[in-house]
């Protein structure tokens, strides 16, 4: 191998990067201990930056598209470097490739219970699950505050400081809010895209964009789902009267069909006639309330000429011995 081969393999002339992962988001270009031929081409393919970083310091933000880099299209490069040995000569550097292509459906959801006032239940604990996306809004700033000298980033580095940040903002958001609980469920859209407000700049001085965030549930605790549901059937059953005798007719349908029969359908005949004798009595009861006489006044009655008890005094015939009145 000659002299000038050797040089050669020992220079990089092309620079690029194909992403074949869904949650990558930075990848340092691995020269294997190569200088960069001044030269070299370098392509940026779409959803794609690449930020050139020189002893330390970031020199150049390449968008999409192929540079032949030279002195011309890196003025930051040229300005660092002295070039002791002319334009030409290679230079050492790294090149990092930022993936700004959303990244979609990451998951989040409250670790603990969210403490909320609520109007008719008073202090109740929510639980929420959904999911968001986000993608890298300015490169330079997540290289500086995030990234910094990692080989290799994956969505993993970030998602636990989306998450909290996100979990804190919808509990600010549910809270200023002020919607009852009962009318959570009707209001995901609003609650989203108020938390997706409040939570956006909290993100931003990270280099990073909430690009949307979504609610799929929130939960109520079992007591409260328990009292909703007890509410709920008490305006499903309507008059109470009604649903008694149903019952009652039910229990003695399931009763006359099991096949069991014997000790079962004793007792569920029992408590069908136990429960349609109570109503009966209660509707007897009634009627009389509904049937009884008025009582006469003291100065028209008479007395009974064969018990002598007290009777009105129009009476044909005593109602307790029957006896005909002259």
């Amino acid at each position: 191998m000659g002299l000038f081969s050797f040089l050669t393999n020992q220079l990089v002339d092309v620079i690029e990067w194909t992403d074949n992962s869904q949650d990558t988001m930075v990848y340092r270009y691995d020269r294997n201990g190569k200088d960069i031929m001044m030269g070299a081409q370098l392509t940026v393919r779409e959803s794609q930056v690449a930020v050139m970083v020189n002893e330390g310091r970031i020199a150049d933000v390449f968008q999409p598209g192929r540079y032949e880099l030279s002195t011309q299209n890196m003025p930051i490069m040229t300005a660092l470097q002295s070039w002791k040995f002319g334009f030409n000569s290679p230079f050492k550097a790294e090149v990092y490739f930022i993936n700004t292509r959303q990244f979609l459906d990451q998951k989040w959801g409250t670790s603990n219970p969210v403490m909320m006032r609520d109007a008719e239940f008073g202090m109740i604990r929510l639980r929420a699950f959904g999911n968001y996306s986000f993608r890298v809004a300015d490169p330079v700033v997540f290289l500086r505050e995030v990234f910094g000298t990692s080989a290799y980033m994956t969505v993993d580095g970030v998602n636990g400081q989306i998450k909290r940040t996100l979990v804190s903002g919808l509990s600010d958001a549910i809270a200023q809010s002020k919607i009852p609980a009962l009318d959570l469920a009707a209001n995901y859209d609003e609650l989203s895209q108020y938390a997706l407000q409040v939570i956006s700049p909290r993100i931003a001085n990270l280099g990073l964009k909430l690009e949307s965030v979504l609610i799929e549930n929130i939960s109520l605790p079992e007591e409260v789902e328990k009292a909703m549901d007890k509410r709920t059937s008490m305006g499903v059953v309507g008059d109470l009267n009604k649903y008694t005798q149903f019952q009652a007719a039910e229990a003695m349908r399931e009763a006359a069909n099991n096949p069991g029969g014997g000790a079962g359908m004793g007792a569920g005949m029992g408590a069908g006639m136990m429960m349609a004798q109570a109503m009966q009595a209660a509707q007897q009861l009634n009627g009389v309330q509904q049937a009884a006489p008025a009582a006469a006044p003291a100065g028209e009655t008479k007395f009974c000429c064969e018990c002598g008890q007290k009777i009105p005094r129009t009476a044909k015939f005593c109602p307790e011995c029957g006896a005909k009145q002259g």
